[in-house]
């Protein structure tokens, strides 16, 4: 009867494909170690064959002896020529890299929104510095509506910008007013009704 590779066993490595399995199942059966290790460094080769970048290669040749250990479950027991994986770092995680930026205060803004407002706080006051808080506020309202599509007040920008700010600008809500911005229409499906 047929047999499908389906009812085989599960590869390890499919890429090299069951025949380098079979035979590395077959190496596991030999008793020599002498005859083992003679017949480990053929199927070396013959992996070597199917992917010859990494037989060429000096350096990248211990991939294919990481790979043998890999297919044979780490019980063969041979004389490798060079330091093969274990079976530990094959599931250990990386070390995890620390964050070096200060969390963002109020994150529907962003950090470009807090830098600018750190670099405005500092300025003279004059109308570079008027413009510059007048821009930031407005698109602190853009970014604000993003966010909340139901309106948001002018009053809570500033304050938010005072917070920012720590207090270093205050705008006052009954003389200065922001932008009010539009909700873009939707864009058109591009089906036109056909005329009768």
């Amino acid at each position: 009867m047929l047999r499908y590779n389906t009812q085989l066993k599960k590869l390890v490595l499919p890429e090299y494909g069951r025949n380098i399995q079979q035979m590395v199942d077959h190496c596991l059966t030999i008793g020599d170690r002498e005859e083992r290790t003679r017949c480990a460094y053929s199927i070396i080769a013959s992996m070597g064959n199917l992917f010859p970048q990494l037989r060429d290669e000096g350096d990248a040749s211990h991939k294919l002896w990481d790979h043998l250990a890999i297919m044979s479950d780490f019980r063969l027991d041979i004389d490798y020529p060079c330091e093969v994986i274990r079976p530990d770092d094959l599931v250990s995680k990386p070390e995890q890299l620390p964050c070096k930026t200060p969390p963002i205060r109020m994150r529907h803004y962003g950090r470009s929104i807090e830098l600018m407002v750190a670099k405005a706080s500092v300025m003279e006051g004059g109308p570079e510095r008027d413009q510059l808080i007048s821009m930031i506020a407005n698109h602190m309202k853009k970014l604000s509506l993003a966010v909340n599509r139901d309106g948001v007040d002018d009053a809570r920008i500033f304050k938010d910008l005072a917070e920012l700010s720590h207090g270093a600008i205050r705008l006052d809500p009954a003389t200065y007013h922001l932008h009010q911005f539009k909700e873009a229409p939707a864009p058109a499906t591009g089906k036109k009704k056909k005329k009768k």
